[in-house]
C-alpha cells in the first residue's frame, strides 16, 4: 500500500475506532468471550446486535473450526426492489415450474458488482463505509430508470444493461472497490465487462422457448428502486450441496447430528463413503458440528439461502433522500432482497402463467389405503359379528359407501384411511396453490383412486362442476391383486349413490368386465398405453388433465406419452414399490416439437413419519 493510502487508512481507523464496534464488541467481551470468536460471530451474523452474535456463540460452543482464523467472503450485488422485483420473482417460481429448476434459481435476482473476495473479521466494518462512500458519490448521478434488454442464447437468458447508465453502475462498483481496498485492506475485483441479471442459465434446449415466453411477460420499465447489497458466505462451504431440514431429528448415536426444522446443513457430496442408504454426512450451519442425518428429512435449498446479508444502499428515485437508508442492517438471510408487498394479489402470477398454458398430464398416486396400515385383517377388525361397520381406529375412515353385497364387497377394494382422505385434501390445497388449471379427470374404479380424485377436486371446488371419468384400464396390474378372480369394484351406479360425481357418458377404453386376473406383464403395460392414448385424444384443450391412479401408473401411464419403450418387468416391479402415497408424475405437450415431456410436479413430495397404535392400559401397567 502507497504511503499515502497508508496514512488515509490511519486516519479513517481512528475516526471509525469509536463508531459501533465497541457497542457490539464490548459486552461479548464481557461475557467472557475471546475477542476473535466474538468478532467472528459478529461477521457471521452481518453486525446487527450483540444478542445474535452471542446467540451464534452459544450454538457453537462444539463448532470444532470456532478458533480457526477463516475470514468470510463478500461480494456486492445490485438488486431490484418494488413492482419489478415481484415481477421477477413470479418468473422465477413459473419458470422453475414450468421447466425445472436452473442455476439461476440458486440466487436471487441482482446484478453483479464484484466478485467475491475475503475481508479480515476486525475490518468488516470498514466495508459498510465504503458502501456508504461510493453510494454518497454515486447518489445524484445514478439513472432514475436502468434499461434492461432482453437476450437469449442456447444456454442463457436474462437482461443486459446497455447504454451510459451501465457505465455509472460500473464507477460505482470501481469506488466501492477502491474504497474496500483502502479502508479494510480488501482486494476486490469490480465488474467491468457487460452488467446482466440472469433469468435462466444452464437450462435444457428444449426449455429455451418456454423460458423467453414467460420472460416476455416481464415488463423491464416497472418502477424499481435499485438496491447495493453486501452479502457474505462461508468460504468453506462453496461447492457443498445445501439442504434446508424438514423435521426435528433427535439423534440416536453420538455420531448423528440434531435437526430442527429450517436448519441448514452442507453436504459434500465426494465425501459420503461413509453414509449408509438414506443416510448423508452434513455440517450444520446453526452449530457447525459434523456428524449423519437422514435423507428424507431436508430438501434441497438454494446455493444463496445461507448468504448473510450485511448492509444495503438504496439509489432512491424520490426526491426525499432522508428516505434513503444508509447502512440498514437486516435480519435477513434467505437471499430476497425484500420481501413482495403483502397486498400484492394473484393476478400477476395468473397472467404469467396466462402466457404458457399447454396441454399437460398430471398422474397421481392415490392417497394412504387403509389396508396398508392395519394389514390384510382390516376388515375384521372393523365389522362387528352381525355385519355392520364401526371405527376401531381415528385413522379408519368415519364410514363406508354402500355396497351391494355389503361390507365384504371392500375387502380387495379397499377405501382410503383417514390420514388418506387428509392427504389428498392436503394434495389438492396445494395444486391449488400452484396455480394449476384441470380440465378434466380420469381415475382408476378402485375406490382408493376415485375418494382421492373426489377430496382434489374438492379444493378446487370443482367436485360438483367437472365430472370424474372412470377409465378400468389403468386400474393396477391385476397380477398383484389378492385372489384368482379380478376385485368387485364399485359400478358406476354404486358410485352415483355414493356422491361421486362420475360421468355416465364416457365410454372408456376397456370396460370393467375385460379386466382378466393374473394377466401378463406385456397384456398390463398394453392396456395402460392403450388407455393413456384414449385419453389424451379425448382432452384437446390446453390445460391439465388429471390422471387418479395406482403406484405403477406413475410409469405405465407415462412412458407411452413420451416415447418410450416399457420397463424392464423386474426394474419396473423395484421401482414403484418406492412411489409413496400422492406421488405425482407431470408431462407437458411441446406442440412445436410435437412431443410430450417429463418436467417437474407442480407441487413438493409429501412426506411424514409413522404413529404406532397405543393402548393406554399396557402402559398403566408397565409403569
Amino acid at each position: 500500500m502507497a504511503a499515502g493510502e497508508t496514512q488515509l487508512y490511519a486516519k479513517v481507523f481512528n475516526k471509525l475506532k469509536g463508531r459501533s464496534t465497541p457497542s457490539l464488541l464490548d459486552p461479548l467481551l464481557g461475557m467472557g468471550f475471546p475477542a476473535h470468536t466474538a468478532l467472528k460471530a459478529l461477521a457471521a451474523t452481518g453486525r446487527k446486535t450483540a444478542e445474535e452474535a452471542s446467540n451464534w456463540l452459544h450454538c457453537h460452543c462444539n463448532d470444532p473450526s470456532l478458533d480457526d482464523p477463516i475470514p468470510q467472503e463478500y461480494a456486492l450485488f445490485l438488486c431490484p426492489t418494488g413492482p419489478l422485483l415481484d415481477k421477477l420473482q413470479d418468473f422465477w417460481r413459473e419458470s422453475r415450474r414450468q421447466c425445472a429448476k436452473n442455476r439461476a434459481h440458486e440466487v436471487f435476482p441482482h446484478i453483479t458488482l464484484c466478485d467475491f473476495f475475503t475481508c479480515e473479521d476486525q475490518k468488516v466494518e470498514y466495508l459498510y463505509e465504503a458502501l456508504k462512500r461510493a453510494g454518497d458519490r454515486t447518489l445524484r448521478a445514478f439513472p432514475s430508470a436502468v434499461p434492461l434488454v432482453l437476450h437469449s442464447s442456447i444456454s442463457y437468458l436474462g437482461f443486459f444493461v446497455d447504454d451510459s447508465p451501465a457505465d455509472i453502475i460500473r464507477e460505482f462498483a470501481v469506488m466501492f472497490a477502491t474504497e474496500a481496498s483502502v479502508l479494510a485492506d480488501c482486494t476486490v475485483k469490480p465488474c467491468t465487462k457487460q452488467l446482466h441479471l440472469t433469468l435462466a442459465h444452464k437450462f435444457y434446449p428444449h426449455h429455451q422457448r418456454t423460458l423467453e415466453q414467460l420472460a416476455r411477460a416481464i415488463n423491464p420499465s416497472h418502477s424499481c428502486q435499485w438496491t447495493a447489497t453486501l452479502y457474505s458466505r462461508d468460504m468453506r462451504f462453496v461447492h457443498y450441496q445445501t439442504l434446508r431440514v424438514l423435521f426435528q431429528y433427535k439423534p440416536q448415536n453420538v455420531d448423528e447430528l440434531t435437526l430442527s426444522p429450517g436448519d441448514y446443513i452442507f453436504v459434500d457430496p465426494t465425501q459420503q463413503e461413509e453414509a449408509s442408504e438414506g443416510w448423508v454426512i452434513g455440517i450444520s450451519q446453526r452449530t457447525g458440528c459434523r456428524g449423519f442425518l437422514p435423507e428424507n428429512y431436508t430438501e434441497r435449498a438454494s446455493e444463496c439461502d445461507t448468504w448473510v446479508r450485511h448492509r444495503t444502499y438504496t439509489f432512491s428515485v424520490t426526491p426525499d433522500l432522508s428516505s434513503r437508508k444508509d447502512g440498514e442492517a437486516s435480519s435477513r438471510r434467505n437471499g430476497e432482497p425484500n420481501p413482495p408487498s403483502s397486498s400484492r394479489s394473484l393476478s400477476s402470477l395468473q397472467s404469467l402463467q396466462a402466457t404458457i398454458v399447454r396441454r399437460s398430464v398430471l398422474v397421481v398416486r392415490h392417497g394412504e389405503r387403509v389396508d396398508q396400515i392395519f394389514g390384510k385383517s382390516w376388515l375384521q377388525q372393523c365389522t362387528t359379528p352381525d355385519g355392520r361397520y364401526y371405527r376401531p381406529d381415528l385413522n379408519f375412515p368415519r364410514s363406508l359407501p354402500k355396497r351391494s353385497r355389503g361390507i365384504k364387497d371392500f375387502e380387495n377394494d379397499p377405501p382410503l384411511s383417514s390420514c388418506g382422505i387428509f392427504q389428498s385434501r392436503m394434495a389438492g390445497e396445494a395444486l391449488l396453490d400452484s396455480g394449476i388449471r384441470i380440465t378434466s379427470v380420469f381415475s382408476s374404479p378402485a375406490l382408493r383412486c376415485l375418494q382421492t380424485a373426489k377430496h382434489i377436486l374438492g379444493e378446487f371446488k370443482l367436485e360438483k362442476k367437472v365430472k370424474i371419468r372412470v377409465e378400468p384400464g389403468i386400474f393396477e396390474w391385476t397380477k398383484w391383486e389378492a385372489g384368482k378372480t379380478t376385485p368387485t369394484l364399485m359400478t358406476l351406479e354404486e358410485m352415483k349413490e355414493a356422491d361421486f360425481n362420475v360421468s355416465l357418458d364416457y365410454r372408456p377404453a376397456f370396460p370393467l368386465a375385460s379386466l382378466l386376473p393374473a394377466e401378463s406383464y406385456d397384456d398390463y403395460v398394453h392396456r395402460c398405453a392403450v388407455s393413456m392414448e384414449q385419453i389424451v385424444s379425448t382432452c384437446p384443450q390446453d390445460g391439465v388433465i388429471l390422471v387418479v391412479g395406482h403406484s405403477s401408473a406413475l410409469d405405465t401411464c407415462t412412458r407411452p406419452l413420451l416415447g418410450l419403450p416399457p420397463r424392464d418387468c423386474a426394474d419396473f416391479a423395484q421401482l414403484v414399490r418406492k412411489v409413496p402415497s400422492l406421488g405425482m408424475c407431470f408431462c407437458e405437450e411441446n406442440k412445436e416439437e410435437g412431443k410430450w415431456e417429463l418436467v417437474n410436479p407442480p407441487v413438493k413430495t409429501l412426506t411424514h413419519g409413522s404413529n404406532s397404535a397405543f393402548n393406554w392400559r399396557n402402559w398403566i401397567q408397565g409403569n
